[in-house]
């Protein structure tokens, strides 16, 4: 175990508490931008997932966003009820439902193509560093998710 020189315990050393800050100010950010697109955070990586993928059986909609259908079933519902996307039976398989975009849902896609630098512009421009922070949260994320299967 690595040893921590100094008070272990002193709030602006928590990894923890830097990520909760850095979390909610970023998300406050993308709350911003993505209001006029009617869309919340979640519903938009919902809806990434389905630029990229689409059609997707909804386990691995919860797999790629690491969401539990608890937390993912009331996302697809208001994108639903919104227009977005379309649940179907699958052909092959009745049990597995997929998730489809709609009309509608392809067309957001074109709005939602501004995002991605407004959030940069937002955050200081420099598409470098944003890159090395994605690249260490993502490392971060993998070794969390390991412990947490331990």
């Amino acid at each position: 175990m690595a040893h921590i020189p100094g008070n272990p315990l002193l709030l602006e050393r928590q990894v923890c508490f830097a990520l909760a800050l850095a979390n909610r100010s970023v998300l406050r950010v993308y709350r911003r931008l993505l209001e006029p697109l009617g869309l919340t955070h979640p519903q938009y990586l919902v809806m990434l997932a389905l630029w990229q993928h689409a059609p997707l059986p909804v386990n691995e909609i919860g797999r790629l966003l690491q969401l539990d259908s608890a937390t993912l079933s009331p996302l697809l519902k208001r994108l639903e009820a919104d227009g977005v996307i379309e649940r179907r039976r699958s052909d092959d398989d009745e049990r597995k439902v997929e998730i489809h975009l709609t009309e509608a849902g392809v067309a957001l896609r074109e709005q939602a193509l501004d995002i991605p630098p407004q959030v940069v512009d937002a955050l200081g421009g420099d598409l470098e560093l944003l890159g090395e922070l994605h690249a260490v949260l993502t490392k971060v994320n993998a070794a969390a998710v390991a412990a947490e299967a331990r």
